[in-house]
C-alpha cells in the first residue's frame, strides 16, 4: 500500500477514528456494538485519491435485517 505511494481512501476521508467496519463476527453481540474488523480497503493512486468525495460502508439497519455479516465499501469520486 502506502509505502510504494497509494493512498487508502476510505481513512483519508473518514479520518484517523475506529472503524469504520465492513465485517462483524457472528458471536455475541459485535455488530449490534459495531466491535468489527476494517477488512474492505479501497486502496488508489495519489491523484485518484484526491478525487474521492465519499465512502460509506453499506451497513444493514439493524443485525436481523443483514444479509451476510460483511457489508461493502462503495466510494464515489468526481472526475
Amino acid at each position: 500500500g502506502e509505502e510504494i505511494g497509494w493512498k487508502d481512501v476510505h481513512r483519508g476521508l473518514a479520518g484517523n477514528v475506529d472503524g469504520p467496519y465492513t465485517w462483524w463476527s457472528q458471536r455475541g453481540q459485535a455488530f449490534d456494538n459495531d466491535t468489527g474488523w476494517r477488512i474492505d480497503y479501497h486502496m488508489a493512486t495519489p491523484a485518484l485519491a484526491a478525487a474521492a468525495v465519499s465512502a460509506v460502508v453499506d451497513r444493514a439497519a439493524s443485525w436481523d435485517t443483514r444479509f451476510s455479516d460483511h457489508a461493502p465499501l462503495v466510494v464515489d469520486y468526481r472526475l
